[in-house]
């Protein structure tokens, strides 16, 4: 599963992407702040089974705060967040939900051991995984959604939260005889992690260095 400082990396190139003139060190720690709350359920598996990849990991979070900054900056005739912020402030906001979803959630929904995207109306850890490829023989193949026999989309399901246990350095897990706690706290565990944290981490600073301004036309 992907570091926290993985998930942050990949969320500092979304940011540095998409933020635009508001892209600073104070909006970007609001963006990581944001982006790491997920990982904040490994403490509460320390008195929940609903613990890490199923408390905080649900894409009913980061869908309700869309639904409230939509209501807030669309709906009602003065927007409290533009009003307090100016647009800058709701671009961020628009930013870190977007990377709550995709850097914070989706990035563990992608890679082994999976999350609990609909908990807690839905208690099923699922991961995403798979190919697409083209075949000369066999046309477009995808393994990602397998399809029941009436066509219907079966997305790979690992178990409820009652029946996965994601093992994390805060909580490790019970241990054999008298061996000592071993409490892992990973950095990359995978060669495309390590790529992603060196490239993200690269664009990020880079960011602060290349002007917005350059290379646009005049």
């Amino acid at each position: 599963m992907p570091s926290t400082v993985v998930h942050l990396a990949f969320a500092g190139m979304i940011a540095a992407a998409l933020l635009g003139d508001a892209f600073g060190r104070r909006t970007l720690l609001v963006v990581f702040a944001v982006t790491a709350i997920p990982d904040l359920d490994s403490f509460i598996a320390l008195v929940s089974t609903a613990g890490h990849r199923t408390a905080l990991h649900t894409l009913l979070v980061p869908a309700g705060l869309a639904v409230a900054l939509w209501i807030d900056t669309r709906v009602r005739p003065r927007s409290w967040l533009a009003s307090r912020w100016g647009p800058a402030g709701v671009r961020v906001a628009w930013v870190s939900v977007l990377c709550l979803a995709v850097a914070g959630i989706g990035l563990d929904l992608f890679s082994p051991g999976g999350a609990n995207p609909l908990w807690p109306l839905h208690d099923q850890l699922y991961i995403v995984d798979g190919k697409i490829e083209l075949s000369s023989r066999r046309g477009i193949v995808q393994t990602f959604v397998e399809l029941s026999d009436n066509g219907v989309p079966e997305p790979r399901a690992l178990g409820s939260s009652q029946e996965v246990t994601v093992t994390t350095g805060v909580d490790p897990g019970p241990t054999d005889g008298d061996e000592p706690v071993d409490r892992i706290f990973p950095v990359a565990r995978a060669g495309w992690q390590l790529l992603l944290l060196l490239v993200g981490t690269a664009v990020t600073a880079a960011r602060f260095v290349v002007p917005h301004e350059y290379g646009r036309d005049e």
